[in-house]
């Protein structure tokens, strides 16, 4: 349980690193995967258990809280899973800030990104998925995944349009928050706190053993680094079961500083 002060017990969602499957909000329509596509659980696989966490601002009524999933046996084409883009950082008073993270695909692998979910708390303004890759000048080029205002019913809506990310590329998300009240908010969990939450849901085919390894470093595209940051302060790694690429956020982290990408979208 999470909540805002110290009266309850709390316990972490999972005894192992959790990998969120899907997530819901606002009012939200139901999600219904592409043709073939599916997330292979149980087994030899890294998913054990199904756990359905509800997040509660307050009583409305009877509680008929749940979800419908359908199952097959049979084996599909096209494994799915999510990516969920994350930050930390801290939102001073009466200030506009933007909150960003990127990590670069490590492994040789196609992931073909179908769906993406927003999620902040009242602060939120915009929140943006792209692609990032460099061309033979040494300029970046952003192609948009997906954005969506985070205080709209929070649904996985279909990307932009096909993208296929291949090893090499960078997947990079930014949250505007903007804060007109009096007092700072620091990434977490409660209602009292931010969040800045990019989710990505994507397919790969077949069924490799693991589906993607993506790293977050303070690095340029062509994979030097100016930074001392360790690789594994951000890691996207299905074999681990994190699915996470997260970043500090700010005051500490940056995409033009951090990680020296240029040409970035304007806000």
């Amino acid at each position: 349980m999470t909540v805002a002060g110290p009266h309850f017990e709390r316990a972490p969602i999972c005894n192992d690193q959790p990998s969120i499957l899907y997530a819901w909000g606002r009012n939200a329509p139901e999600l219904h995967l592409p043709e073939g596509v599916g997330f292979k659980v149980g087994g030899q696989t890294n998913i054990q258990y199904l756990v359905l966490q509800v997040h509660y601002k307050g009583q409305l009524g009877p509680d008929y809280s749940g979800l419908s999933i359908e199952s097959t046996v049979e084996p599909l084409t096209k494994r799915a899973s999510t990516l969920l883009m994350v930050t930390g950082g801290k939102l001073p008073p009466n200030k506009r800030e933007t909150f960003e993270t990127a990590c670069i695909v490590d492994e040789d692998i196609e992931i073909h990104p179908f769906a993406f979910r927003t999620h902040t708390h009242r602060h939120g303004e915009m929140v943006s998925g792209w692609v990032v890759r460099e061309n033979e000048f040494g300029q970046n080029v952003w192609e948009l995944i997906g954005e969506r205002s985070p205080l709209l019913p929070q649904m996985f809506q279909s990307v932009n349009k096909n993208i296929t990310i291949r090893q090499g590329d960078v997947v990079a998300a930014r949250c505007v928050l903007n804060n007109k009240e009096d007092k700072e908010f620091t990434m977490g969990n409660t209602s009292d706190d931010e969040m800045c939450n990019y989710y990505l849901m994507y397919w790969v085919l077949g069924d490799p053993a693991h589906l993607a390894a993506v790293k977050y470093h303070a690095a340029k595209l062509n994979g030097t680094s100016s930074s001392t940051r360790k690789a594994s302060d951000g890691v996207f790694d299905t074999r681990r079961g994190d699915n996470t690429c997260y970043s500090p956020g700010p005051p500490e982290y940056h995409w033009t500083s951090e990680a020296e990408l240029n040409n970035i979208p304007k806000v």
